[in-house]
């Protein structure tokens, strides 16, 4: 790991950039928290607004992709991501964030395939959401 950090940091970073830039090509609205910040290279946090974080959570999950509604450091937490109500996020905008990270086995195929269900399940809540008012 030591021998292959800075390839392995670029490459992450490259996956990290196709996912984010996929799903906000594919996903009206979306929104990249923390964008232009310092950010680690495998870790991206997304705002859908319109959609609760938890329901598209759920979605992504029975299509088989392990996504997270908050910092890592408050998992499980009910409440919104105290992280990203510090970055001025508000308490609705942080409840429709999801945090994807990604790791040495995933590949260019994965992320696409997961700019997909991202985009397909967030259509579908979307239909559904009384929040959302652009349809």
């Amino acid at each position: 790991l030591v021998e292959n950090r800075e390839v392995e940091t670029a490459r992450l970073a490259a996956l990290r950039d196709q996912l984010e830039q996929g799903i906000l090509a594919e996903v009206a609205e979306s929104r990249v928290n923390g964008a232009g910040a310092a950010r680690s290279c495998n870790v991206t946090n997304i705002q859908f607004p319109g959609i609760e974080g938890e329901a598209l959570l759920i979605a992504l999950d029975l299509e088989g992709f392990a996504v997270s509604s908050g910092a890592a450091c408050s998992s499980g937490a009910v409440t919104p991501s105290h992280v990203l109500t510090a970055m001025g996020l508000t308490a609705e905008e942080a409840r429709s964030s999801l945090r994807f990270s990604l790791g040495r086995m995933n590949t260019e195929e994965q992320v696409d395939a997961l700019i997909a269900a991202v985009a397909r399940c967030a259509a579908r809540l979307r239909k559904l959401s009384p929040a959302w008012t652009n349809a």
